[in-house]
């Protein structure tokens, strides 16, 4: 077992540029801010590791391990690696980092995930996050690209059974509300008026194709960062503080899937299929058989890839709250809303809390730490035990799940 003895996040609404913080500002302060907050010290810390998709496009800066040697002289000879699958990459991280704890090479890893995206214009954030998809093969016509591709797969299910947009919005509605509750989430001082989740134009205009503006992830500055620990290093870690063990969270299940990098492929591979996208039922599927969990009721909460509300409405039948096209369902009825069946996104998630795209998997297992230790506060859900993350990079491209429980 990988345990999680904690973490820390940053302001997702910080603009770092205007702050006059560079990367290695933000990796300071995240691992700084990190290490008082669980009360270890860098000499404590035996591996490091870093997701990040696109430091050298935004930035132009790449070999993000060599930051931590910046933090403290105690990293100085720390081995370390930066891990890159577009949106997945934090998650991406965490695997590798729990390999490692798993094969007995290290007892205590370091985590970070961080994006800079804020510091160029819309259009360039746009570009330089397109480099996900098939460069140079598919949606050249697209002024953004990832809101066409994600508008396309609402196209889709409305091809193979019909889609609404109020349910799109409606999703949309309850991660800004989420949102609200967090107070490190990006959009939490944000107002909206009765026509911000409608297609009224002016009040939520259209980005590309059915995706407006409230549809979408947001553009974000950002870093998270967990520390992972052996069953070794975690009993000598709570013994020490005078906890118990079973206390301290596990990442009791994973699960890791990659498809062709062609949107277009992944479609044809699944006509026919129940599943859109049948990689990212395998990757959920595989993390609740290796945590055993066999039943939906046995999870407390999902903090899921929203990038686009299409996303979170395929994530939501992938997940099994409904059967295949009637994501519908699970939103008209409560259940994925704060105190529903299973509540998605208590953070606000990627729409309502941020999408600072290397960290979003770190900062998606932080909130599940927080969640089963009792200490999300405000959005918190009562009684969370068992949480999982859908993490998805590209167009479904590399997806990532973990099952985080006490």
């Amino acid at each position: 077992m990988v345990y999680i003895l904690g973490g820390w996040q940053s302001d997702f609404s910080a603009n770092w540029a205007r702050q006059g913080m560079d990367f290695a500002g933000a990796f300071s302060q995240v691992v700084g801010e990190g290490l008082a907050s669980v009360d270890l010290e860098p000499k404590d810390i035996d591996s490091g590791h870093v997701g990040n998709f696109v430091g050298e496009l935004f930035a132009g800066q790449g070999l993000l391990g060599g930051f931590f040697g910046l933090v403290h002289p105690d990293f100085d000879g720390l081995p370390t690696a930066r891990h890159e699958a577009a949106c997945a990459s934090g998650s991406v991280a965490i695997l590798a980092a729990s390999a490692e704890i798993e094969a007995g090479r290290y007892d205590l890893s370091c985590v970070v995930g961080l994006e800079m995206m804020r510091n160029v214009p819309g259009q360039k954030a746009a570009e330089n996050l397109g480099s996900a998809a098939w460069a140079g093969h598919e949606f050249q016509d697209a002024k953004f690209l990832w809101p066409r591709a994600f508008s396309d797969l609402g196209e889709e299910y409305e091809r193979r059974w019909g889609l609404n947009y109020d349910h799109l919005a409606q999703i949309a509605e309850i991660n800004f509300a989420n949102g609200k509750r967090n107070p490190n989430a990006q959009t939490r001082d944000w107002a909206f008026n009765d026509k911000s989740f409608t297609r009224d134009d002016q009040a939520n205009p259209v980005v590309e194709g059915m995706i407006r503006k409230n549809d979408c992830g947001q553009v974000t500055d950002g870093a998270a960062v967990v520390f992972l620990a052996s069953a070794k290093r975690a009993a000598e870690y709570a013994a020490k503080r005078g906890i118990p063990l079973e206390s301290l969270p596990q990442i009791k299940g994973w699960g890791h899937r990659s498809a062709p990098i062609s949107y277009d492929r992944k479609l044809r591979n699944s006509e026919g299929q129940p599943y859109v996208f049948p990689q990212v039922k395998r990757a959920i599927d595989d993390a609740r058989a290796r945590a055993n969990v066999g039943d939906l009721a046995q999870l407390d909460a999902v903090e899921t890839h929203d990038c686009f509300t299409t996303t979170e409405y395929m994530a939501i039948e992938h997940l099994g709250l409904t059967e295949p096209g009637k994501a519908w369902q699970a939103i008209e009825d409560g259940s994925i809303a704060m105190g529903g069946r299973l509540p998605i996104n208590p953070s606000g998630g990627l729409i309502g809390c941020g999408h600072p795209v290397g960290a979003t998997g770190v900062r998606m297992t932080l909130d599940a730490f927080k969640q089963v230790t009792g200490t999300a506060d405000a959005y918190q859900v009562e009684g969370a035990k068992t949480v999982q993350t859908l993490n998805i990079g590209g167009s479904t491209t590399t997806t990532v799940s973990l099952v985080v429980g006490v």
